[in-house]
């Protein structure tokens, strides 16, 4: 891992998680405020609606509890006995959020047990870049650590020192997003899926895939799906039901989470809430749908000086097409 202190370095708190700069910079950044006790003006509004607040679901507390068992049945194991975790799910839903939220939390506990040692790197965050080599993928690795790789080097050797780096560093945590663009049905994405069991073997940490609908994608199928299949559990992620009683409490606690977290100078406390039905309609009870369509309210809010969040105002707010095209989703007029 370069640590250089003339080593480019980028200052955007909100980038990317690609590097393990900007990962520690993620996990470093503190959860959207306001400064002080206000009056704050409508730029700072502005800037805190567009990042807002990341609630807690069943489902991600379900994922982080189902992980914490895992890393614990893992911590003697040798590498082909250790297990797994799939997050799957349909667009929208928050897979990424859970994940990133999961590496952030595990960071920080390791961090407290350890002091706060620089040299650790206890979670790795990677996406699966499109149409992925075995060798792509392990430079990616590569170029989340800073590690000077060469074109002129092999899989073979960037591997080895990928390896050798996460040990070095306590890595026991390595998080993959967007599995699903790996199609073991062609020679390039079976390579590419052996080369991710292999690293799970050589690298003493648990591994961790989210993509969509991985539990119907051709990566759990024919021998090397097997092999996948008998080594991770799935956690589905789901858009949120508002069927039961139940469903529907845990909906609108979350539409309340929002509801408190929003600076608007004419909010009313519990007006967000009284559209919880109408919000589920519009979204189908996906995450991001739902807070795409809550902060844009927002910032249309400060912007034409009404400083609040009517009906009206939210079904004038375009969705996405995946929710303003699902059957039952549509808007109200």
């Amino acid at each position: 891992m370069v640590t250089d202190a003339d080593q480019e370095t980028h200052d955007d708190p909100y980038a990317s998680p690609s590097t393990w700069r900007e990962w520690t910079r993620f996990v470093d950044t503190e959860p959207p405020c306001l400064p002080g006790t206000g009056p704050w003006n409508a730029e700072e509004r502005l800037d805190y609606h567009s990042r807002f607040v990341i609630l807690s679901t069943p489902i991600m507390a379900k994922i982080s509890l189902t992980l914490r068992r895992l890393m614990i049945l893992n911590r003697r194991h040798n590498g082909t006995a250790r297990r797994g975790l799939l997050i799957s799910g349909p667009p929208t839903t928050g897979k990424t959020t859970t994940l990133q939220q999961l590496g952030r939390s595990f960071h920080l506990a390791d961090r407290a047990r350890h002091g706060g040692l620089d040299e650790r790197l206890p979670v790795v965050f990677l996406s699966v870049p499109p149409a992925a080599t075995p060798k792509m993928l392990v430079s990616e690795l590569a170029r989340f650590l800073d590690l000077p790789i060469t074109t002129s080097m092999n899989q073979a050797r960037i591997t080895d020192i990928v390896c050798a780096t996460l040990h070095q560093l306590g890595t026991r945590l390595v998080l993959v997003d967007d599995v699903h663009l790996l199609n073991t049905r062609t020679r390039n994405g079976a390579e590419t899926s052996d080369q991710m069991k292999h690293l799970s073997e050589r690298i003493p940490a648990t591994f961790v895939y989210a993509g969509v609908a991985l539990d119907a994608s051709p990566l759990l199928t024919g021998v090397r799906g097997t092999q996948i299949a008998g080594r991770f559990k799935t956690v589905r992620n789901p858009p949120l039901p508002h069927g039961s009683p139940a469903q529907r409490t845990a909906w609108e606690g979350l539409i309340q989470g929002m509801d408190q977290a929003l600076r608007l100078e004419a909010h009313h406390k519990g007006a967000l809430v009284r559209h919880a039905p109408y919000l589920h309609h519009r979204t189908g009870g996906r995450i991001g749908s739902l807070s795409a369509l809550v902060r844009e309210a927002a910032i249309a809010a400060i912007l034409d000086g009404t400083e609040k969040i009517t009906k009206q105002l939210l079904n004038d707010i375009d969705l996405d097409e995946l929710a303003e095209h699902t059957p039952g989703t549509q808007r109200r007029r």
